[in-house]
């Protein structure tokens, strides 16, 4: 227990000391976080410290998609709310089908394996390119989207991965009951969610203590993302759903004085997550280094290299047609939401890295 709390405090003392270093040498904290993980996990000697999808899934995820969701502004999320879907369930969905077919020609996995291994790799993690967006100064609108896309893009991956393990496990699939599934699954998490944030609001209106109403706001994503997962549901739409609605409701219920402590509160609890994850996912190099001396490390590398190009491709031919296409094709649309500049359609396609979530179901 003791080596175990030495190190927790080694990784904080690390995070601490990257993050001054990014700051002074303008590199956005993830990415130097993420290398200096990698170079620490090649040190002789140093313990091997393995990263455990429950606690990803279960403990990490939910504070970051309820933080995100409840600095999302509603109206700006509703605005965009046409090209946030595109995004976070046109873009993974397709992706996840262009993985699958390509490694079914290509490599000769099965259909059902290629999907699972597609909505591994398809949702990408906004954190780092968003942190490079905003010191570019990048107009608001792509703010918006790249982050009402994260908010969502995770739950559909997470979807998507259950009907394809179902499928590898049963060997039965049908389209028509996966889709009339998921839209039952979307529309029930979004009202469970919104009701979790109802009670939650409720419950911190009558305690009128600024500590125990903090104390709640961290319950509260755990509430609204483990009741769903429990019962098979999408933890992630029910918690983006619980952040949105105390959004658009919290100023109104909560005093000043409680939300500007929040912030403080929620600003350090997500700076540390989001570090010591990106510390963490680099550190999962030298266990991944050690599973591949069984395979040759030709078919590695190959089907790296093709997965890696198809996620990057398969997001700019979907953004793209996605951009232009309705526009050309709606006079209404074009007149109501103009046409974006091509570098505009270019930093969103571009924005592809992928994060937590595929690690975690990787794992």
């Amino acid at each position: 227990m003791e080596a175990k709390f030495q190190i927790f405090l080694t990784l904080l003392g690390v995070l601490a000391g990257t993050a001054l270093v990014a700051r002074r040498t303008d590199i956005a904290p993830a990415i130097l976080l993420l290398l200096v993980g990698v170079v620490l996990a090649f040190v002789p000697g140093m313990p091997s410290l393995e990263l455990p999808p429950e606690l990803v899934l279960l403990v990490v995820l939910p504070p970051l998609i309820y933080s995100a969701s409840v600095a999302m502004s509603w109206r700006e999320f509703k605005a965009n709310l046409r090209p946030i879907i595109l995004l976070s369930v046109g873009c993974v969905i397709f992706t996840a089908f262009l993985v699958a077919r390509a490694t079914h020609y290509l490599i000769g996995l099965p259909w059902s394996v290629g999907f699972l291994l597609g909505a591994i790799v398809a949702p990408p993690d906004v954190v780092a390119p968003l942190a490079i967006a905003r010191k570019l100064g990048m107009p608001r609108r792509i703010l918006v989207i790249l982050e009402g896309e994260g908010l969502a893009n995770d739950a559909t991956a997470l979807i998507l991965y259950r009907f394809a393990l179902a499928a590898i496990t049963t060997g039965l699939f049908s389209l028509p009951k996966a889709t009339g599934t998921f839209f039952v699954i979307v529309a029930s998490e979004i009202a469970f969610g919104t009701a979790v944030g109802w009670l939650s609001l409720r419950a911190r209106r009558r305690a009128r203590d600024p500590q125990v109403e903090i104390t709640l706001s961290l319950i509260t994503p755990y509430l609204a993302y483990w009741i769903p997962e429990h019962f098979g549901g999408s933890g992630v739409i029910a918690t983006v759903a619980c952040g949105l609605y105390m959004s658009w409701n919290g100023p109104l219920l909560i005093s000043a004085a409680t939300r500007l402590q929040g912030i403080f509160f929620w600003d350090l609890i997500i700076y540390l997550i989001e570090g010591l994850l990106f510390l963490m996912t680099g550190f999962q190099m030298r266990s991944l280094y050690e599973k591949s001396k069984s395979f040759p490390l030709h078919d590695i590398l190959t089907a790296t290299v093709l997965v890696a190009v198809i996620v990057i491709v398969a997001r700019f031919l979907w953004v793209f047609p996605g951009t232009y296409l309705p526009r050309w094709l709606s006079r209404q649309l074009r007149d109501r939401d103009p046409l974006p500049s091509w570098r505009a359609v270019f930093v969103v396609a571009f924005t592809g890295v992928r994060g937590a979530v595929s690690l975690a179901a990787a794992l």
